[in-house]
């Protein structure tokens, strides 16, 4: 069942959508060569409790951290760790979640560490415009599927492949609510999208195979061919009009 929120539970997400959207922007000119992933976790849960929220990830399912922080071919789940260093030339994706008064918001972006080669750069920007193809659907009328469709479309047209295994989700009270939102598939399918839905709609590309596999540490997920994988996500609001971003940050 896909929970239709009111406007005060969006209001209560907006304040948490603030605070996310904040850090990732922030983490564009804090992420350098040198940090390790744990400093970027340690950044990360420092702000969002300064703001007064719970980091949502720190503890769910176990999770170790309040920041998901992936290299390179790694598509999501990092384990942030003191030994794993950020070096140039690395792609890196940041996935946050931060609660509020028992309101989630949920978004993440990949950044480049120092300089980066072509092919990352090209992959970051067709991950970041396959997201807002996407966008182009989040409104009231448009079926769900018709934003899977077009981020997939999107994607494929620059040469890359869209994850199979891990979709975006419904958003609100949980991390995780119905409807499940995958980043491929036909256009014209599932519910008709309604005003006070919100969603974490989160296209995850890679360079290769969409093929993937998860290590012994039964969270990180890395591309099966070991080409580099990139991850754009925002929490959005369907209203009357255009959607809303809760953690766009700019």
């Amino acid at each position: 069942m896909i929970i239709i929120k009111s406007d005060s539970e969006i209001d209560l997400m907006r304040e948490s959508g603030k605070v996310t959207g904040f850090i990732l922007k922030e983490l564009e000119n804090f992420i350098r060569p040198g940090l390790s992933t744990a400093d970027v976790d340690r950044f990360v849960e420092k702000t969002i409790r300064g703001a007064g929220m719970i980091p949502t990830f720190k503890g769910y399912g176990g999770f170790p951290a309040s920041a998901c922080v992936s290299i390179n071919e790694e598509v999501v789940h990092g384990i942030p760790s003191k030994k794993r260093i950020l070096r140039e030339g690395d792609i890196v994706s940041v996935d946050v979640g931060a609660t509020y008064k028992g309101y989630v918001s949920d978004a993440a972006r990949t950044y480049p560490v120092g300089e980066v080669s072509d092919v990352a750069k090209h992959l970051m920007q067709a991950t970041k415009d396959s997201f807002f193809a996407g966008l182009e659907y989040c409104k009231v009328g448009c079926r769900l599927s018709d934003i899977s469709h077009a981020i997939q479309v999107s994607a494929e047209s620059e040469g890359f492949s869209v994850i199979r295994d891990f979709v975006g989700h419904g958003v609100g009270q949980e991390m995780h609510e119905d409807p499940q939102i995958p980043n491929f598939g036909k256009a014209g399918r599932g519910p008709r999208l309604a005003k006070g839905m919100v969603f974490a709609i989160e296209p995850m590309i890679c360079e290769g195979t969409y093929d993937v596999q998860t290590l012994s540490n039964e969270w990180t997920v890395v591309t099966l061919d070991g080409k580099l994988s990139a991850h754009y996500e925002n929490t959005v609001v369907i209203t009357d009009g255009e959607p809303e971003l809760l953690t766009l940050g700019e």
